[in-house]
């Protein structure tokens, strides 16, 4: 089984920055894919990005793209997600996810079905 634990979330003036870390831990041979997402209150989970274990393929929501940028680290086993121009709207609580499912394209990583393990998550305010 994989562990995650996210960490990095906080307060932000819009236009600020933020870097978010997911630390992977366990079995990790099995993973296919890792995901982030956010989510507020009365809301379903909104995809973010995604990443591909081996080749780190990313993809990332329309609504982030030129923003943000998902990555992987090797060497601190973690999956990170880098917030730039932060604006009110993307204030959430954002989790990172695994999946052990194999899928050859993208899109099946945009849903929340794909991933099998969810960290607890870490809040991110973006003040006007």
């Amino acid at each position: 089984q994989v562990q995650l634990v996210e960490s990095g979330g906080g307060l932000v003036q819009a236009g600020g920055s933020l870097r978010l870390s997911c630390a992977v831990s366990g079995r990790t041979f099995g993973v296919y894919t890792m995901g982030w997402f956010r989510q507020t209150p009365g809301k379903e989970r909104e995809f973010v990005a995604a990443i591909k274990w081996s080749s780190r393929s990313t993809y990332h929501a329309d609504s982030v793209k030129g923003r943000f940028t998902i990555s992987r680290d090797n060497v601190k086993n973690t999956v990170d997600l880098q917030m730039n121009s932060l604006k009110p709207e993307d204030t959430a609580v954002y989790s990172c996810a695994a999946s052990s499912r194999y899928s050859s394209g993208s899109s099946y990583y945009f849903g929340t079905d794909a991933y099998d393990v969810w960290g607890q998550g870490t809040q991110v305010t973006v003040s006007a």
